[in-house]
């Protein structure tokens, strides 16, 4: 029989959402990761960075565990940082300051995880005040659901870049055929839309 355990199986989740998300940055050019693809301006690097921040947040401030410490806070991290700050990288942010630092908090988050019970409630300091606090196990799971998201996100930003596609490298998920397979399925879809909708 095998014995349950929830905190690996959401770690595994996890950790498999973050790995496609890196994942979609390689072999794409400084351009190709920072380019807007989305009139949102939704670029591969700023997913990133973006769910770097939201594991510093969620799994170090919210525990009182803040990545943050000794030295302060990168600009983007702060209160006052102009909107969607961590959803674009600035051209003093390289590609591998931003991985690094989201490798740097799966740690931290890890870290936490491994330390905590999931029933550890945390308070989540820019919810409101009468909701703040959360336990570990539902931060989990809004943090996997947010990298999940995002990393299909990612999905097709790198399809429209250069037509990958996939969750991760080697793992077939997708029908196989060829450019002129998918041609014309996507005709045929394209077909069906304006015979229903045109």
């Amino acid at each position: 029989m095998i014995e349950p355990n929830p905190k690996a199986d959401l770690l595994r989740y996890l950790q498999e959402a973050r790995d496609a998300l890196v994942w979609k940055l390689d072999g794409l050019s400084e351009y190709d990761i920072r380019r807007p693809l989305t009139p949102t301006g939704t670029n591969l690097l700023g997913l990133v960075k973006h769910v770097a921040s939201v594991e510093l947040g969620y799994f170090g401030d919210t525990f009182g565990r803040p990545f943050f410490d000794e030295q302060p806070p990168t600009w983007w991290y702060t209160q006052d940082a102009e909107p969607n700050a961590d959803m674009w990288a600035t051209a003093d942010e390289s590609r591998e300051d931003i991985v690094g630092l989201y490798r740097l908090a799966w740690e931290h988050s890890d870290s936490t995880i491994a330390m905590l019970p999931l029933d550890a409630v945390g308070r989540v300091p820019w919810w409101p005040e009468e909701r703040r606090e959360a336990t570990l196990h539902h931060i989990l799971v809004r943090v996997i659901s947010d990298t999940q998201r995002h990393a299909g996100h990612a999905d097709i930003v790198r399809e429209l870049i250069d037509g990958s596609v996939g969750c991760s490298q080697g793992k077939g998920d997708l029908p196989p055929g060829d450019q002129e397979w998918w041609a014309s399925y996507r005709s045929r879809l394209e077909r069906v839309a304006r015979e229903v909708g045109g």
